[in-house]
């Protein structure tokens, strides 16, 4: 902490000693230094020029010097490193003075740089204008949310690998995918699932959102983004290359390290588009993809994109998936009955059940979705992300974490509790999690009448790291159609489990005014979005 906040305070002065030199090195001679000055200038070619100069210099500014550090006591936390500091405090203001008239140059275009930032503009508003999803229960959403809607189950006994062995045999399992028309069969050889999974659904929910390849042609590459996350990655290439080299390293797939890694899906996704815009993943567990969805509007929000794909995906069904999860004790057992398995709420629940799949949302700015006719399914209103500080995989027995992430989603999103009329819940049918969240939602909400909350797992399991993403479809799908899909095996409630908050067993018509959807992962990741109808 301490190295942290010490190094921000000296930001600000190298990166004008970094100008300085720059331009010395351009602008003195001296034989015996004519190497290190090639050098130098090399470095600095992308500055030349005094507007590439000043860009760089601007890019310094937001690290000011830290008022907290210079204006420490004895009794100040960053006391103890005050010498330490001080002298190499000493050694940049040596090394700025060195510089002279350079420095003064440097010095000048700072408060130029200071002086001509941009004054504050009106929010840029964030609507949804195309979804793609991969599931269990569909490969569109349409399909998708009409399963949902009928109550249908995609849980079933695993085919995919033989589990007999396992005490969990059940799972949320794609039957039926196929890659042809969105993804090269050379790459779908080689890829992970996961990462096929997101290609799909990501290319699925641009044609849902109507962009064909002239109106691509007209969007501005630098400002569409790739935002995609997964949880846990290429574990299927990875364990295979553990495998292969048991036997040696000859026998590794060359695509081993790349194709495992989470950020690789938004990497190929964008090399595919050509978008040049903010592109990484996030890995924070189940809570993953609400965290790139929420990272994808704030990007637009700012002006640094226009268009963000963003989402997750996950495809852990697979020995070494289901094994570690096993050990975790955390999973459903109830293999004789997979349709019953997943059963949020109810007394009988005896952990979760695994999904995979993915689920990806096509965000954009209003005036530039406007611009080019999209249709708008709904407006992306804000959320936020805490921590429950607590416990690897229990949430925090007071509910403490979750209850502050919902106020602080309101808060961003600028409404209130009583506005809120539809939760889509985390809920995975643990014995444990169904209830504290059930306990942090009636704290919030439990005086609205108008309040309906279900759970999307009952019916598909727990994508994992795309949980939140199929969810946040399912949410917005909810909006569109007025119609709230089901809970289902919810036959005997909880004790505390007020029943009247939560959708019954078959669908209900409901008039959104705002949706909440929430999700949560291991390590205390808490994170709720916020959906409303466009108007």
């Amino acid at each position: 902490m301490v190295v942290g906040a010490a190094s921000s305070c000296y930001a600000s002065p190298f990166c004008t000693f970094f100008v300085a030199a720059c331009m010395s090195s351009v602008s003195h001679g001296g034989g015996g230094r004519s190497r290190r000055r090639r050098q130098l200038g090399g470095q600095c070619s992308g500055v030349s020029g005094s507007g590439s100069i000043q860009a760089l210099v601007s890019s310094c500014l937001e690290f000011k010097p830290c008022n907290h550090y210079n204006n420490n006591d004895k009794g100040n936390a960053f006391s103890s490193n005050s010498v330490s500091l001080n002298r190499k405090q000493r050694r940049l203001n040596q090394a700025t003075s060195s510089s002279g008239g350079a420095m003064a140059v440097a010095m000048d275009m700072e408060k130029e740089a200071t002086g001509n930032k941009k004054l504050p503009t009106e929010q840029r508003r964030v609507v949804v204008t195309g979804m793609g999803v991969e599931t269990s229960l569909g490969h569109d959403p349409n399909t998708f949310y009409e399963n949902l809607l009928q109550g249908n189950s995609g849980i079933s006994q695993i085919e995919n690998f033989d589990c007999s062995e396992f005490p969990t045999r059940i799972a949320g399992e794609i039957k039926s995918f196929s890659t042809e028309g969105w993804v090269a069969p050379k790459l779908s050889k080689r890829m992970d699932k996961f990462m096929l999974y997101l290609l799909t659904a990501g290319k699925k929910a641009l044609a849902d959102g109507g962009v064909t390849d002239e109106v691509m042609a007209e969007f501005d590459k630098a400002k569409c983004g790739v935002l995609i996350g997964s949880a846990m990655g290429g574990m299927k290439v990875f364990n295979d290359a553990i495998e292969a080299l048991k036997i040696s390293y000859k026998k590794m797939n060359p695509f081993c390290v790349p194709f495992a890694t989470t950020n690789m899906g938004s990497a190929m996704l964008a090399m595919d588009l050509g978008w040049m815009g903010p592109n990484y993943s996030i890995s924070t567990a189940c809570a993953t993809s609400n965290f790139c969805i929420l990272n994808s509007a704030n990007h637009i929000i700012r002006g640094e994109a226009d268009v963000m794909l963003c989402g997750g995906s996950d495809a852990v069904i697979i020995p070494i998936g289901l094994g570690g999860f096993v050990a975790c004790r955390a999973l459903s057992q109830r293999n004789n009955d997979p349709t019953k398995a997943s059963r949020p709420w109810d007394s009988n629940r005896d952990g979760f059940v695994m999904g995979e799949g993915a689920g990806v949302l096509l965000l954009e700015e209003l005036e530039h979705a406007k611009k080019r006719g999209a249709t708008i399914y709904a407006e992306f209103l804000g959320g936020s992300f805490t921590c429950d500080a607590y416990h690897m995989t229990e949430p925090r027995p007071d509910g403490a974490g979750v209850i502050l992430c919902i106020e602080r989603a309101l808060a961003d999103a600028g409404i209130s509790k009583e506005q809120i009329n539809y939760i889509n819940a985390h809920a995975t049918s643990t014995p444990a999690g169904d209830l504290k969240e059930y306990q942090a939602l009636a704290h919030c909400f439990g005086q609205n009448p108008e309040l309906k909350v279900n759970s999307t797992k009952s019916m598909i399991g727990h994508l994992l790291g795309a949980a939140g993403a199929v969810e946040a479809v399912a949410t917005v799908q909810a909006i569109r159609t007025g119609w709230v899909h089901p809970n289902i095996n919810l036959e005997n409630p909880d004790n505390g489990v007020d029943t009247s908050l939560l959708v019954g067993p078959k669908k209900e018509r409901l008039n959104i005014k705002a949706a909440l959807s929430n999700s949560f992962g291991f390590g205390g990741h808490n994170s709720s979005i916020i959906f409303v109808p466009y108007k």
